[in-house]
């Protein structure tokens, strides 16, 4: 049975601006790629945290089926915040410690309920660290946001 990895990134031209996700997805049997996918879109105006989560939300909910899957991100947000702050938030009401509204509830819920399907492992990479898998979430976050970002005038 082929393993199943997912590679996140978000980016955002401004923070808020025009954002993009990017997921790599990948079957691998030992060292070999079975079966690769590509994923991505973006936003007009959002934030790169958005973005990530989005990426995230996007790579489990395009699973056809319950699966087990690692999820490979540079964002440290989604990473802590998936693995940790969330079962404090569900158990307050999506409210912070500080009796806060979540920010992103809306995103956390639904990363919450696309996760709940599967069996995850969540691991986070350093970003722009010459990762390959990475690096190509990456570029596929920018050409999602590369729709939406506005063009200079000369």
């Amino acid at each position: 049975m082929p393993e199943l990895f997912a590679y996140t990134d978000g980016a955002c031209s401004g923070n808020p601006g025009p954002g993009g996700w990017g997921v790599l997805l990948r079957a691998m049997d030992d060292d070999t790629i079975v079966k690769e996918k590509e994923l991505s879109g973006g936003e007009g105006e959002t934030t790169n945290n958005r973005m990530e989560l989005l990426a995230a939300i996007n790579a489990l909910e395009s699973l056809a089926r319950p699966s087990t899957i690692t999820v490979v991100t540079d964002s440290t947000y989604v990473k802590n915040g998936v693995t940790g702050w969330i079962f404090g938030w569900k158990k307050n009401g999506w409210k912070t410690s500080n009796k806060k509204p979540v920010k992103n509830v809306e995103l956390w819920q639904r990363l919450d309920e696309a996760q709940a399907r599967h069996k995850v492992t969540w691991e986070w990479v350093k970003g722009h660290a010459g990762h390959p898998e990475n690096e190509r979430a990456d570029e596929l976050a920018r050409a999602g946001m590369a729709p939406f970002k506005k063009k200079k005038s000369a």
